[in-house]
């Protein structure tokens, strides 16, 4: 049992209780115009270009067995990403690693020994095991492997997802999920198409299914100016969660990362680039405070 992973991080304390090791895996369903992880959209590996990093020595030019990467006028890199099958050699050979392979193959055994080094600071934080992404559930067979894995050795499971998963794997594998950290981020069907790709109802309705099944789960909200932060969003997915078996909400401020599109040679829709003001996640704490929730708001 093998899948895509782009990221692992030790010793993370925002993404569940306790110190956790964060697993990242690649692919999603959601085309979110503010991603943070635009590298966990796609499921394949990607080359990213640091250029600020680079020494413009054209050692990546003359690895690469497609030709993919030319040098345009000014000394200014060109990936040619139709052709890059992101092969890795050209970060492989790249003395300042201003180039970089995102997203390799793991199997589940290579993720667990990842994990089982930090046990003992989960013992004693009573952390565990984050899967994110991307989507975790975008790639079922591989998180369950993994889930399945963590459990036989005791190990707590959190899963962070965007919840446009479908209702067959979602019964199949929450049994294996200590937590949910599920995104809400548009309450109407046509703004949900709009800015993620996807509708919104199929979202709402595993949020109820879980919250039916009294499976334990914190909301994550990020807080995109002008996109979901009106008023008639923000009332409408209250109400909603006043309906849920809920207590915990996570205001996620929006952060510019157009730079981390810039260097994936992928295009960037945000038209605002400011993060939302203080008075305003204020005012939004106060509605979810006003519905009986625990809000927590990151920086």
């Amino acid at each position: 049992m093998s899948g895509m992973i782009f990221d692992i991080q030790r010793f993370a304390i925002h993404d569940g209780p306790g110190i956790r090791t964060n697993v990242f895996l690649k692919g999603c369903p959601l085309r979110c115009w503010w991603c943070q992880n635009p590298e966990g959209i796609s499921p394949k590996p990607q080359i990213m270009y640091f250029e600020y990093k680079c020494l413009h020595c054209h050692l990546c030019v003359d690895v690469c067995p497609l030709q993919a990467i030319r040098i345009d006028k000014g000394d200014v890199h060109i990936i040619d990403r139709e052709l890059c099958d992101a092969c890795g050699k050209c970060s492989d050979n790249c003395p300042s690693n201003a180039l970089k392979l995102v997203g390799r193959e793991y199997s589940v055994e290579e993720v667990m020994e990842e994990i089982r080094k930090d046990v003992t600071f989960f013992d004693s934080s009573g952390g565990g095991v984050t899967f994110t992404g991307g989507e975790p559930f975008f790639q079922p067979l591989f998180l369950k492997g993994l889930l399945e894995a963590c459990k036989a050795e005791g190990i707590h499971t959190v899963v962070e997802t965007s919840g446009f998963v479908s209702r067959e794997i979602l019964r199949k594998l929450m049994q294996y999920i200590d937590l949910f950290y599920h995104d809400i981020k548009l309450f109407d069907d046509e703004s949900s198409s709009l800015y993620t790709g996807v509708p919104s109802k199929p979202i709402l309705d595993n949020m109820r299914f879980l919250s039916e099944s009294k499976r334990n789960m914190v909301i994550r909200f990020p807080v995109i100016p002008t996109i979901t932060d009106t008023e008639e969003n923000i009332r409408g997915i209250a109400g909603f969660l006043s309906t849920l078996r809920v207590e915990e909400i996570h205001l996620l401020p929006f952060h510019d990362v157009a730079e981390k599109y810039a260097r994936l040679g992928m295009p960037y829709k945000m038209r605002v680039h400011e993060a939302p003001s203080r008075e305003r996640l204020k005012e939004i704490k106060e509605v979810f405070e006003g519905i009986g929730l625990k809000v927590v708001l990151y920086g």
